[in-house]
């Protein structure tokens, strides 16, 4: 990839002038800004994106060029100003009396504990009882970093179940077992029918009740990954759902370049919360997921709320023909139930995004089947759906394919053509490929409720 001139004097960049390798980093300007921000262990990185916070809030994302020697402070106050200044400022005004950004990054003045800070103290006196859920299959070592990070949360009140999803090895359950020795809260189940929504679905019968929160095994959560989520749900009283942000936990490859160039998963959403509801409507309805609700790699749900609504199609998602979209499909199922969903960006997951370009015009291609055998799914199941999807045809013809398409309008001209091609490969086979799904998940749950009765209702544990 060949970058483009720089976006201005600052040395800001836009995602379409990324290079792997890329310096993936945070900085919380409560702190003061760093004299040099450089990694000795990435010499060869010409940019950095770098994470933005103040008082722990994550604020936005810039970009920069990298120069050999490091970035410095004044360049990196002058990027700070110039990319996040008014979101920096709005922060600071509501949180402390001053802060001094001009002064190259001199530290904030003397505060009480910022408002921000203050009000996740009231959450977490007040946190509901929540289960992680992880749904894995043979990733050991992702499944290991994930469940490290979740074992590091501050949060007052969880657990942990990993759900094993048609497994061809017992490496999840013996490294389940490791963890528990120290850190007791975690279980395992498996579940035999291959499937993402299968595996979520089992969750929902393990589980009792109140909140489940859901991370896959190839991201970490941010140590406050579930207060924030618990965030969405105190200040939404009633929330059926809330969806916090994904973001790259390395950009080391061309491949995982692409992806967040693309969109990765938070694109066209930003740093600020929303709330979705029948009194929305009109800003985006629950039919058209374009900007998307959430992604089921962090998101949380009221598990009752869900089950009223049936939980998750089988027939979609990670494992099935379809490939994708069986989360979207649950939170459109509860929008349309009158719930509300919320997107929450202070609550964070760091995803590894696939590394290789292969493995990326695959995922491409499964975004794309997997949308439009969402839209299948819902016109068998809500034939009444049909008048208000085909007013909507002409807003997802202009998001899918237009020039200013919410995923490809502002990609790079060198964008690999393979990858457009792939998604866009997926979008006319998600139909059939929603209707094979569909026939090959009734007939594993009849052969399953057959084994069932047969084994007497035993749970593999």
């Amino acid at each position: 990839m060949t970058p483009r001139p720089r976006s201005n004097q600052t040395g800001l960049i836009g995602a379409q002038e990324l290079t792997a390798p890329c310096l993936v980093a945070e900085l919380d300007v409560e702190k003061g800004v760093p004299d040099l921000i450089w990694n000795p262990a990435l010499p060869s990185a010409k940019c950095i994106w770098l994470l933005v916070r103040m008082h722990t809030r994550p604020l936005g994302v810039i970009m920069m060029a990298l120069p050999p020697e490091g970035l410095g402070k004044d360049q990196l106050v002058a990027g700070l100003s110039e990319g996040l200044g008014e979101q920096l400022r709005q922060h600071a005004a509501a949180n402390v009396a001053e802060w001094p950004l001009a002064a190259a990054g001199s530290h904030l003045a003397e505060a009480s504990v910022a408002p921000f800070i203050a009000s996740r103290a009231e959450i977490l006196a007040a946190a509901p009882a929540v289960t992680v859920v992880v749904c894995t299959r043979d990733r050991p070592d992702g499944l290991q970093r994930c469940l490290e990070s979740l074992t590091r949360q501050e949060y007052p009140r969880y657990s942990i179940l990993v759900v094993d999803n048609s497994p061809r090895s017992d490496q999840a359950r013996v490294l389940v077992a490791q963890i528990r020795s120290r850190w007791a809260a975690i279980g395992y189940v498996v579940e035999p029918r291959p499937g993402l929504a299968w595996a979520r679905n089992r969750a929902l019968q393990e589980v009792s009740g109140g909140i489940i929160a859901w991370i896959d095994d190839d991201e970490v959560a941010d140590r406050f990954w579930l207060a924030e989520l618990a965030r969405g749900f105190y200040d939404n009283p009633g929330a059926a759902a809330v969806s916090g942000v994904m973001l790259p936990a390395e950009l080391a490859t061309p491949a995982q370049i692409r992806f967040e160039q693309y969109g990765g998963f938070h694109k066209h959403r930003g740093f600020e919360a929303a709330s979705f509801s029948p009194d929305t409507v009109s800003l985006q309805s629950p039919l058209f997921p374009l900007p998307p609700f959430g992604a089921g790699g962090n998101m949380a749900v009221d598990s009752k709320a869900l089950g009223a609504v049936g939980g998750f199609d089988t027939a979609l998602g990670a494992g099935t023909m379809s490939l994708a979209s069986e989360d979207t499909r649950a939170l459109t199922d509860l929008l349309l139930a009158g719930g509300t969903v919320v997107y929450q960006p202070s609550a964070i997951t760091y995803h590894f995004h696939r590394g290789g370009h292969r493995a990326l015009r695959r995922q491409m291609h499964g975004y794309g089947a997997g949308l439009t055998a969402f839209y299948t799914s819902i016109l068998l199941s809500r034939p009444g759906c049909a008048v208000d999807l085909l007013r909507l045809g002409p807003n997802f013809a202009r998001a899918a394919f237009g020039p200013d398409s919410l995923r490809g309008g502002d990609l790079p001209s060198d964008f690999p053509t393979d990858l457009r091609w792939a998604n866009r490969r997926g979008l006319l086979e998600g139909p059939i490929r929603y209707l094979t799904a569909r026939a090959l998940s009734r007939w594993r749950g009849r052969t399953h409720a057959t084994a069932d009765r047969v084994e007497h209702g035993r749970v593999d544990n």
